[in-house]
């Protein structure tokens, strides 16, 4: 999404009441792992790209694109500015992928 302020409004928009949004996205890593995680996402995950689907650049731009997301608190600000209630979230993979939640009430 590239606007994700807008995305989420039409998100609450089409809920019902009581309805529940989940959003699965990547997100920031545990800080620890970060440099680690970098160094696959920018010189190993292109590689095998290129190796596998003869596309680099595909790969790197997902890297890029992970990396200029929002991070769990910003969603969950984002989320609850959209007028979604109750919002939360999980790190999943030591924060890789996070799994936001809210309502509409």
């Amino acid at each position: 999404m590239t606007r994700k302020t807008r995305a989420l409004r039409e998100m609450w928009r089409v809920l019902r009441p009581g309805g529940r949004l989940l959003v699965l996205e990547f997100s920031q890593v545990w800080q620890p792992l970060r440099s680690v995680y970098d160094l696959y996402c920018f010189q190993v995950l292109p590689r095998l790209g290129r190796a596998i689907a003869g596309d680099a650049a595909s790969y790197r731009y997902l890297a890029e694109s992970i990396r200029k997301h929002p991070g769990q608190e910003e969603l969950k600000l984002m989320m609850s500015a959209a007028g979604l209630e109750r919002v939360e979230y999980w790190n999943l993979s030591a924060g890789v992928v996070a799994l936001h939640r809210g309502y509409k009430l």
